[in-house]
């Protein structure tokens, strides 16, 4: 049966990393299962801050894209989104979409009303015009945005201003019919924030297997990233913002600077871009890159000799980093900046090797003892069956069904769980 669905949130596609491409995705999917799909958005704008060509951030439009109806509203943007300036962005968008969303919620009296976090700023219009029209409320918690703008110092902790953010996130969460998130560890913040536990569903983000999978790179196209052909590789392709701890990137190269064969290849955009990037300029062994092509992008994710996942202490379990999917998929070696019992280190069990948050000299060493043995087949079986367990095709079905009230959604099963 057809329903009607409104998707609220400052992201979306063509965003290609991050919150925008997965929500992109999901309007996508609903359209191409025949729901009616208006997306209330900014213009293209994440990672970078700043707007992608062929969409201006200063006026209104509105466009179909892949079967949805796509209006997009004008933020703040600076290139420099760190502090006040990065509250700026999301206040600015919930403040200039707000008549927007309202309108189209209330012409077109849809059956389900999907907000998305970040920015939780556009909660509570979608849910007062929701009730308005009768229909059904659901928030998708992609990042727990309030809680990281503290934990990295957007915003100062305590006081009166962290106490109003606190408040303002518990009455939202209250009011929703349904909240989707990304992992258990943030399923039980949320209870603990004021959300019914048995409105809460756990979907992971996906990763698309037909498009990254495990292959050798050409020799021509690592030559185009500036490799030798005996180039030890230590990749990280993302957001490059403070939540990913990517300075410790810089670190650790500057530790391994006169290993002459190990290079550490960055390529992403973010805030933290010009540092890295500063750094690149005396660290011969440091090349920044911008996002490859999504054509070139699984060939990209096999250049690697190792991955590096590197957050940020404060911020784990406060996301799940979309990006793991695209690792696993690879194949590749992983090494992750997590602390034992978080979920992101409960998740990839032994397929992967840890290092402490904020510990260059860890990552450092554990890229030396990387590069020192051969890589072992049953732990890349590990980290493609885990990959297996995201697949798109799999999990964007667990979420239409959550999302759209079709049926209870299953919880995604943790590869350690089936294996115990």
């Amino acid at each position: 049966m057809s329903k009607k669905v409104v998707i609220y949130g400052i992201n979306y596609a063509p965003e290609f990393a991050g919150v925008g491409r997965y929500t992109g995705e999901i309007g996508e999917h609903f359209a191409r299962l025949g729901h009616d799909v208006c997306v209330v958005t900014a213009p293209p704008h994440y990672p970078g801050w700043r707007g992608q060509a062929g969409y201006s951030r200063f006026g209104w439009s509105h466009e179909t894209l892949a079967g949805a109806k796509v209006y997009r509203c004008p933020l703040y943007l600076n290139e420099q989104m760190r502090g006040f300036r990065r509250l700026l962005a999301p206040l600015s968008f919930a403040l200039t979409s707000a008549p927007v969303a309202f309108f189209q919620i209330l012409k077109r009296r849809p059956d389900v009303v999907m907000a998305v976090e970040p920015t939780l700023f556009v909660a509570p219009l979608a849910l007062l015009a929701a009730r308005l029209v009768g229909a059904r409320s659901v928030l998708h918690v992609q990042d727990l945005e309030v809680d990281a703008a503290f934990a990295v110092g957007h915003l100062g902790k305590g006081g009166l201003l962290s106490k109003c953010a606190t408040a303002f996130e518990r009455s939202v969460l209250r009011g929703f019919d349904r909240v989707i998130t990304i992992s258990n560890r943030m399923a039980e913040k949320l209870a603990g924030k004021g959300a019914a536990s048995d409105r809460i569903e756990v979907v992971r983000n996906w990763v698309d297997l037909n498009q990254i999978r495990p292959m050798q790179p050409s020799r021509e196209y690592r030559r185009r990233l500036g490799l030798k052909p005996g180039d030890f590789v230590v990749l990280y392709s993302g957001n490059i913002g403070a939540k990913q701890g990517v300075r410790l990137l810089a670190e650790a190269a500057e530790r391994l600077k006169d290993q002459k064969d190990i290079v550490f290849v960055v390529a992403g955009d973010g805030p933290m871009r010009p540092e890295l990037e500063i750094a690149g300029q005396r660290l011969p062994n440091l090349k920044v890159h911008d996002f490859q092509p999504e054509s070139l992008f699984s060939e990209f994710l096999s250049v690697a000799d190792v991955h590096v996942l590197p957050q940020e202490r404060d911020a784990a379990d406060l996301l799940l980093p979309s990006k793991l999917g695209g690792m696993l998929a690879s194949g590749r070696r992983i090494i992750v900046t997590a602390e034992e019992g978080t979920e992101l280190a409960s998740f990839l069990g032994g397929s992967c090797d840890l290092t402490p948050p904020g510990d260059a000299e860890a990552l450092a060493a554990a890229v030396l003892a990387a590069k020192a043995e051969t890589p072992c087949l049953e732990r890349e079986a590990d980290r493609l069956r885990r990959a297996a367990s995201l697949s798109k095709s799999v999990v964007i079905q667990a979420f239409t069904r959550a999302a759209l009230f079709l049926q209870a959604a299953p919880q995604i099963v943790e590869p350690a769980r089936e294996a115990a």
